[in-house]
């Protein structure tokens, strides 16, 4: 998997820096983008996998980079890791299964299975698509030349040594769609508990990446995972199927009752490249 990933990239990174706001953000930096061959087919099954799903029915979606391949630039990307509590995986699980059954095409982010092969199995769906890391941006998925990294590495640890434990509530399904309108996401959203924290940390990030000439986030950023990915715009066609499943998380008056789940602010990350950096916390809290 390792060697997937290499290859194509770690499709998070794209969902979470690309596909907060609409296309006519004035920040937003359009790069061109370059359509990717599939991957080898053993490459989808390595060692320690899902060994028992038939990959053979994963005929795996165009993927389309966010910026080119260029000698001697890295994929930056700053987030924090998110894991789903085990007790509420189930419900989120039968959510998926509707979805699909519904808006077909939807590919489990990452490792770019069919949600449609995994469903026909839940424990199987439940550790492909909700048993991993995920990844809260805090930061756009940018490309830096590699004298900048050890700035940039120095600076965010600088500027974000200093963080409290907090929660996180994740609130409500939501679907983004990237700048350029080619891949729809399937998230879930931060509103409330921890909001305040994050936003916070976004903008110090912020700074770090405007000292660097990097573009900045969003100026409405909306903290978020990513579950599930489709190729091209079909958010319409997916929000009303959220829009519905929504309908039991909240009250007569409108407001919400609960969270879909709650996590613990750990640690921030730094990926560039292969390569990660630790900028603050303790991995695993």
């Amino acid at each position: 998997m390792d060697a997937l990933m290499a290859s194509y990239g770690d499709t998070s990174s794209d969902s979470e820096s690309d596909s907060q706001q609409p296309v006519s953000n004035d920040n937003v930096q359009s790069f061109p983008a370059a359509v990717l061959p599939p991957p080898p087919i053993d490459l989808l099954n390595p060692p320690n996998s899902l060994a028992t799903v038939d990959y053979l029915e994963c005929n795996t979606a165009s993927r389309i980079r966010s910026f080119p391949h260029i000698h001697g630039n890295y994929a930056l990307h700053v987030y924090i890791p998110v894991i789903i509590p085990s007790e509420r995986k189930k419900e989120l699980a039968q959510f998926l299964k509707k979805a699909t059954s519904l808006v077909p095409g939807l590919h489990v982010v990452d490792i770019d299975v069919p949600l449609h092969v995994l469903v026909k199995d839940e424990e199987k769906l439940i550790q492909a698509a909700l048993g991993r890391e995920f990844h809260m941006s805090l930061g756009r998925t940018v490309p830096i030349r590699v004298h900048q990294i050890d700035s940039v590495v120095a600076m965010l640890r600088q500027r974000l040594q200093f963080q409290k434990r907090f929660l996180i509530d994740f609130n409500k399904w939501e679907v983004f769609v990237n700048d350029d309108l080619t891949r729809t996401f399937l998230s879930i959203e931060n509103l409330t508990v921890g909001l305040v924290e994050i936003t916070k940390q976004i903008q110090s990030v912020n700074d770090v990446y405007k000292l660097h000439n990097l573009p900045e986030f969003y100026k409405d950023p909306r903290p978020h995972i990513s579950i599930a990915w489709a190729v091209g715009d079909i958010s319409q066609s997916l929000k009303r199927v959220v829009e519905g499943e929504m309908k039991k998380y909240v009250n007569v008056g409108g407001s919400s009752t609960r969270s879909m789940f709650t996590c613990r602010f750990g640690n921030i990350v730094c990926k560039i490249g292969n390569k990660t950096y630790n900028i603050c916390g303790s991995p695993g809290q």
